[in-house]
Order: C-alpha cells, then sequence, then structure tokens
C-alpha cells in the first residue's frame, strides 16, 4: 500500500523576506522529501506549494509558524491545492 501524498498551497504573513525564509523553507522541506516551491510575492508574503506524505506536510506547515529565527511569522494561510510539480524543492523568483 502506498503512503497518501497531499499538495498544500501556503502564503505565510509578517516579517518573511530578508530574513533568508525561502533558503530555509528549502532546506526543511529537502530534509523532509518534499516536493514543490517557494517564492517572495510582491506583496512582502512568501508563497509556498509543498507535496508529498501528509505527515512531511504538515511537518512543514507547523514549522512554516516559526520559520527561521530572523523572521516573524503573523499568519500562516494554507489550502488545498494540485500536487503538479517537478521532483525536488526550488526557490522561485518573485511575483
Amino acid at each position: 500500500m502506498s503512503e497518501e501524498r497531499v499538495a498544500r498551497r501556503l502564503r505565510i504573513h509578517g516579517r518573511v523576506q530578508g530574513v533568508y525564509y525561502r533558503g530555509w523553507m528549502v532546506e526543511l522541506a529537502e530534509r523532509l522529501g518534499l516536493d514543490g516551491w517557494v517564492r517572495n510575492r510582491i506583496d512582502g508574503t512568501v508563497e509556498a506549494l509543498a507535496v508529498g506524505s501528509t505527515e512531511a506536510v504538515e511537518t512543514l506547515i507547523a514549522a512554516c509558524h516559526d520559520g527561521p529565527p530572523a523572521a516573524r511569522v503573523d499568519l500562516v494561510e494554507v489550502e488545498t491545492a494540485q500536487g503538479i510539480v517537478a521532483a525536488g524543492f526550488s526557490q522561485k523568483p518573485t511575483v
């Protein structure tokens, strides 16, 4: 029996740009074996798509509420998404 894969889109609000949030998330996602991406948004938020086992995705979401040491996270929005992504976890350009 295979493990269920889920996909979640995250939007993180607060002081999350210029504090190594994206690099931190790439490192964590890779350790968790997730696929997806993370990017800054022009409105000052960070957006991510995480695809993988339910447990790994939930672990990432929980960690996103704190982020790296210099971050201040005010809100993490989470919604179900389609999990169509390339293998691996990457950092994408700002939109």
